[in-house]
């Protein structure tokens, strides 16, 4: 587990970004307000950067459960499942049904069953210093080793 300051999170996610690909998925992980969106938010403004797209503007999906981005060829499906009540709800958004070109970031995974290969899990936990976080990584099939050893 790391520690970091909430100002390193396009750190984090440009490392992240260095192994993302098309049909990868980002689970997040954390009680409200621990930063979820504002990494999904740092890791899309980084995608944007590195395809030399405008920056839009990234906002918590909670109201909507899904924000599109059209990065080029690529497209990113963002996802907040924090309102959705049963499995049938979650089913019903087919959010792994076309994962080619598709980098999938969820806020709130806890409620699918289903669970992607190529996934990164992460996790946020608040400090007690308003402005620091932890945060924890777990890796599944291609991220399975992966590691951020320092920001």
């Amino acid at each position: 587990m790391l520690k970091y300051n909430l100002s390193q999170i396009d750190n984090i996610s440009e490392k992240i970004l260095l192994n993302l690909s098309e049909a990868d998925c980002i689970f997040l992980f954390g009680e409200l307000g621990c930063g979820k969106t504002t990494f999904a938010r740092s890791l899309i403004h980084q995608l944007q950067k590195k395809n030399k797209v405008d920056q839009t503007e990234v906002l918590s999906p909670t109201f909507n459960l899904l924000h599109e981005y059209e990065i080029k060829s690529l497209k990113v499906m963002h996802y907040d499942l924090y309102r959705l009540k049963t499995n049938k709800e979650v089913d019903q958004l087919g959010i792994f049904e076309d994962n080619k070109k598709v980098i999938t970031i969820i806020e709130w995974p806890e409620k699918i069953k289903k669970k992607i290969e190529n996934r990164l899990e992460v996790t946020l936990h608040y400090e007690s210093d308003v402005e620091s976080r932890k945060i924890n990584l777990k890796g599944f099939g291609k991220w399975k080793n992966f590691k951020l050893n320092a920001i």
